[in-house]
């Protein structure tokens, strides 16, 4: 089998012989199928089939190839000439560039040395892979038992990526892996109630069950029970042993060799764009206090008679806005969806084929898991979106902010979003399935601000629940730049947070812990919600009466994800269309191909 490096070189003795278009389109599948067999857990999210039978190499080899490698598509682009390329195709160049780019500066640090926080590593991420595994055939069957007996291998190679990490001294703050041991031992009971066959027990307990489906769970429970279980041992043996008391007591990133070079490159590559850590800071004040002074607006109407202090805890305790079982929270969140679902056709041209579902987050993750989050389905695997709620400790998840929460992360945020990115069929994959986190999340944000167009927020709590969580992502700007740039303790970033915002301690500090272990993710919401609504705002104000916001929206999503500037360059390029047809013209994102 030609090697990856080969196949690279091909491309670029292609020069002169083979289209440009092509040549390009040529280096853009050979890195997309590379990507997928070095990550074959990534490509069954992605719903790309073929690779369901392994899991990726974690050894320090395959580290040290993979970093080595990273900038190789750069060279193979330099040879291909722009100027014979099509809009659409010069597009993807671009989009290519920039995020090949942002692998090589990612390569010169060693955060996957950091493979396990209470977030990240086998003992979350498996549960949700093989949950995600199609399990209608035999071969599908054979993928899930083939994969469990890959499990040890990865175990054991994450035990020495850690290892690795405490003698080097790049481990996560100590204090957020608090959760992590628990989490593994979600995995030493009974083989039989194992996270990892919660698929193949429902499978195998559904009414009409496939042929096979018993056989599967007791070939799977065996490798569980002789193989999976004991490698959970030695992870457990070594994060209480060794790992949790090596780690660092230090929080920030910026406590770590080139740490602070570090944390600047975190931040352009999930904001995509130049920003200084500084300058997110000080937009992150400002942000809140301009959503502080509309929360004390909404706090009124509400009728309240006390003090701010005196509404948080009412919000915060008052057994009106919580749940007594997780059932009752999914299908709180399930009537919700329905609701918006019949409105979105006025602020859509283009709706997702693809279906979503309200499940609970899995219980070993729950306790160190956010509020709700989503996992994208596949129409090739015939698997739906999945909007994860958590359902543990009821008395920190009030529903006064759940409105917000369901356009976030279900309809029309994350779903609408990457289910109509995986329908532009005529886009290549990097493209369709590709992720750019600010244009990404900061849609998700941006959705919860179509509430009101919606139908939403009638109530004046989830109008309030809104800017909070709003406000939510303003505090993030201020405390994950103080807290890995700035010099803040975790303590005066909880602090902070507790002061502006009125969610539970709990929830409060989850979020604080979630930023000290995936620095600068959490800034690409709020700079990239910022970016749409100027977006929106220059449209409208550009084009008057000829404003379609349901074009406009067409056109945010009709790309796939881009970095910021890539997006604001052809919404402007949009409206200047828009602007030049004759009156009563479609506009072009109904139109025209997708990418121009």
């Amino acid at each position: 089998m030609t090697g990856y490096r080969d196949q690279l070189d091909e491309v670029v003795a292609s020069k002169g012989r083979v289209p440009e278009a092509e040549r390009l389109h040529s280096l853009f599948d050979v890195v997309w199928r590379h990507a997928m067999q070095e990550y074959p857990d990534a490509a069954t999210f992605l719903g790309w089939s073929g690779l369901d039978d392994r899991l990726p190499d974690l050894s320090m080899e395959a580290i040290e190839r993979r970093r080595a490698d990273a900038g190789e598509p750069l060279r193979v682009l330099a040879t291909i000439d722009v100027n014979a390329l099509d809009g659409r195709d010069r597009l993807s160049h671009e989009v290519f560039a920039w995020q090949q780019r942002s692998q090589v500066d990612a390569a010169r640090f060693p955060g996957d040395l950091l493979a396990v926080t209470q977030l990240q590593g086998p003992q979350n991420d498996l549960a949700l892979l093989f949950g995600s595994m199609p399990l209608l055939t035999a071969e599908h069957h054979q993928n899930v038992l083939a994969r469990l007996s890959a499990v040890p291998l990865l175990v054991d190679q994450t035990i020495a990526l850690l290892e690795h990490g405490v003698s080097v001294g790049v481990t996560p703050p100590r204090i957020t892996l608090r959760d992590v041991p628990a989490q593994v031992e979600a995995h030493l009971g009974d083989a039989g109630s194992s996270p990892l066959l919660a698929s193949t027990r429902s499978l195998a307990a559904s009414p009409a069950p496939p042929p096979g489906a018993d056989r599967l769970l007791r070939e799977a429970t065996a490798i569980v029970e002789a193989d999976v279980t004991p490698a959970f041992r030695r992870l457990h043996a070594e994060l209480v042993d060794r790992y949790l008391p090596g780690s660092r007591s230090s929080e920030g990133l910026s406590a770590l060799p080139e740490g602070r070079d570090w944390y600047d490159e975190r931040v352009r590559h999930f904001t995509t764009t130049d920003l200084t850590a500084e300058e997110v800071h000080a937009l992150g004040v400002a942000e809140v206090e301009r959503i502080g002074a509309e929360m004390d607006r909404v706090r009124a109407d509400t009728g309240f008679a006390g003090t701010a202090e005196a509404f948080a805890h009412f919000l915060r305790s008052d057994p009106r806005f919580f749940f007594t079982t997780g059932e009752e929270l999914l299908v709180a969140y399930r009537d919700i969806a329905k609701r918006i679902d019949p409105a979105v056709v006025r602020l859509f041209g283009r709706l997702p084929r693809l279906p979503f579902g309200v499940v609970p987050v899995p219980e070993e993750m729950a306790p160190s898991a956010p509020a709700a989050f989503y996992l994208e389905g596949s129409m090739a695997m015939a698997r739906a979106g999945r909007f994860f709620a958590n359902t543990s400790n009821l008395a920190t998840r009030p529903s006064w902010n759940m409105e917000s929460i369901c356009l976030h992360e279900a309809v029309p945020g994350h779903h609408f979003q990457i289910a109509l990115a995986q329908e532009l069929e005529d886009l290549p994959e990097f493209r369709r399935r590709g992720s750019f986190t600010a244009h990404v999340e900061g849609w998700g944000l941006y959705c919860e601000s179509l509430g009101p167009e919606l139908g939403m927020y009638d109530d004046r709590y989830q109008r309030f629940g809104a800017l909070d969580a709003e406000m939510l992502r303003a505090i993030r700007l201020v405390v994950d730049t103080g807290m890995h740039a700035l010099g803040w303790s975790r303590q005066h970033a909880i602090s902070y947070f507790m002061e502006h915002s009125v969610s539970p301690e709990h929830e409060i500090v989850v979020e604080v812990d979630r930023y000290l272990v995936l620095p600068g993710q959490a800034l690409a919401y709020k700079v990239g919600e910022r970016k749409l609504q100027e977006l929106r705002a220059l449209s409208s104000a550009r084009l008057g009466e000829r404003f379609d916001l349901r074009a406009f929206h067409d056109e945010v999503l009709r790309h796939g994800a881009l970095p910021l500037e890539v997006l604001a360059s052809l919404v402007q390029r949009w409206v200047e269309e828009v602007a030049a047809a004759p009156p009563g013209g479609r506009p072009p994102s109904i139109t025209t191909p997708s990418g121009r």
